[in-house]
């Protein structure tokens, strides 16, 4: 411990044991401190190293540091503890209260080193919810508290507020929630960037939010949906927007559209809000979907003649497409009307891939993917439980290969990895409770992935989808707003 000298003054006891006081001095300050409790008798090693350890702990207690405390969702951050002893075991844990009023939390166990520092970055947990080196383990690997009720889903609604993490030091490795931190650091992450303009849309029946990434312009834009859920989601959207695109969260599951051709002119025209803004450049334009909204790119992609994409990524992709004149809501609506026959496994868990399988290998029920003539990005994960992502993104190979487009195609397949491929450090979800929209059913969906590689893939895929991004809108280094 720098900056503390330990005295130790004898004494005769009884019975001629040799005894005496501890005392520590602050070197920033003259006055000797005496140690609480009795004296140290010789022979008491383990009492006297905690003794020690406590009157060291007054006068220099443990700290924690975390750099950067705010940052961006996609962003890194370095935890280190110092001012331990050499070898101790310490638990180092991030505890969220979420916006439902949940509690989340990671952790791992450590031991400092011979300098009495733990690098969360650089050192080894041997326990926790994560294991051996990882930087960011303190985000990905959250999930809800012991207790908390099952199938729990962490999502950030009001995107104008950061997700405020706690992080903090505990002493040894057991019981660490039944005491008070030796240091805790509360940290911010934001997926809306400074400068970034958030302007709520409501204009030619189209409903969504629209984030504009600060100074003049002009940006590409994107076109950005959800899946089957429903309900306008902003997250993504505006860490796009954080990263230079000017782009649209569109809600488009809570319109019943008579017609496919009315819900086509939907899309068609939320994508013109966006290619029609001073601030964006008008033929550097994509759409980004996940789940159903990735078939409502490869839709738009390959039949509208109103609008050209110059890009999609399409995440946990979709090409299920039943004959013409149904519109997106009641292709999904008739899905879920065939969950009847859908797995449950021992867990409850309701398992969906079975039930896709069989509509996509019928070829009457699949989109004209040859048609698209913009490159294409297919993000999937192998252990997709929610609907058979990785056969689709082979028959997109086939079709398009067929049609001389194989070009356009990139693909990124992951193993052991589930369905909800997220932003970076986010928590991953195997299943949770999820809403039918039509029916209001609850159910808990299997989405599939292991822990570990799930979160692997979502780093991974992230960086190779800005990459796709860049080189396909911007052409050019990638504009990013820094906290």
């Amino acid at each position: 411990m720098s900056g503390v000298v330990i005295y130790y003054s004898k004494s005769l006891c009884t019975k001629n044991q040799e005894c005496g006081i501890l005392f520590v001095r602050d070197l920033k300050s003259p006055a000797l401190i005496p140690t609480q409790g009795k004296p140290i008798l010789q022979g008491r090693p383990n009492w006297h190293l905690c003794r020690l350890f406590s009157a060291m702990t007054q006068v220099v207690p443990p700290i924690l540091s975390v750099t950067p405390s705010r940052a961006l969702v996609d962003e890194k951050f370095k935890v280190l503890v110092e001012n331990l002893p050499p070898g101790y075991p310490v638990t180092v844990r991030s505890l969220h209260n979420s916006e439902d009023k949940h509690d989340w939390e990671a952790y791992g166990h450590y031991v400092s080193d011979h300098s009495g520092v733990v690098s969360v970055s650089e050192d080894l947990s041997y326990g926790g919810t994560y294991t051996g080196k990882e930087p960011m383990g303190l985000l990905w690997s959250m999930r809800p508290v012991p207790g908390s009720r099952p199938g729990l889903r962490l999502r950030k609604m009001n995107v104008c507020t950061p997700m405020l993490v706690t992080i903090s030091v505990h002493s040894g490795h057991e019981g660490f929630r039944d005491q008070a931190p030796l240091a805790s650091v509360l940290t911010e992450r934001w997926y809306m960037a400074p400068g970034i303009q958030r302007i709520t849309i409501n204009e030619q029946g189209v409903q969504g939010t629209l984030f504009i990434p600060p100074g003049p312009g002009p940006f590409p834009g994107l076109l950005d949906m959800w899946g089957g859920g429903g309900g306008l989601l902003e997250y993504r959207a505006a860490l796009l927007a954080s990263h230079g695109y000017v782009s649209l969260a569109l809600d488009y599951l809570g319109f019943d559209q008579e017609s496919e051709n009315l819900e086509l002119k939907y899309f068609e025209t939320a994508f013109n809000i966006i290619k029609d803004h001073p601030q964006v450049m008008s033929d550097r334009v994509g759409i980004f979907g996940l789940s159903l909204g990735s078939l409502v790119a490869v839709t738009l992609a390959a039949y509208s003649t109103i609008i050209k994409p110059c890009c999609i990524v399409c995440i946990s992709s979709n090409h299920y497409y039943p004959a013409q004149g149904s519109t997106v809501a009641s292709r999904f609506e008739g899905v879920t009307r065939q969950l009847y026959k859908a797995r449950v496994n021992e867990d409850n868990q309701v398992i969906w891939k079975g039930v896709g399988l069989e509509f996509i290998t019928d070829p009457s029920n699949i989109a004209e993917v040859g048609r698209i003539n913009c490159p294409t990005l297919l993000v999937n994960g192998c252990d997709d439980q929610n609907w058979p992502t990785v056969e689709t993104a082979e028959d997109v190979a086939r079709l398009m290969r067929e049609a001389g487009k194989e070009h356009l195609l990139s693909r990124l397949a992951y193993p052991d990895t589930g369905h909800l491929i997220e932003p970076p450090f986010s928590p991953h979800f195997r299943a949770t409770t999820f809403v039918i929209h039509s029916s209001k059913e609850k159910v808990l969906l299997l989405w599939g992935g292991k822990t570990k590689p799930h979160s692997d893939a979502q780093e991974d895929s992230w960086r190779k989808i800005l990459s796709f991004l860049q080189f396909h809108l911007y052409c050019g280094p990638c504009l990013k707003a820094k906290i």
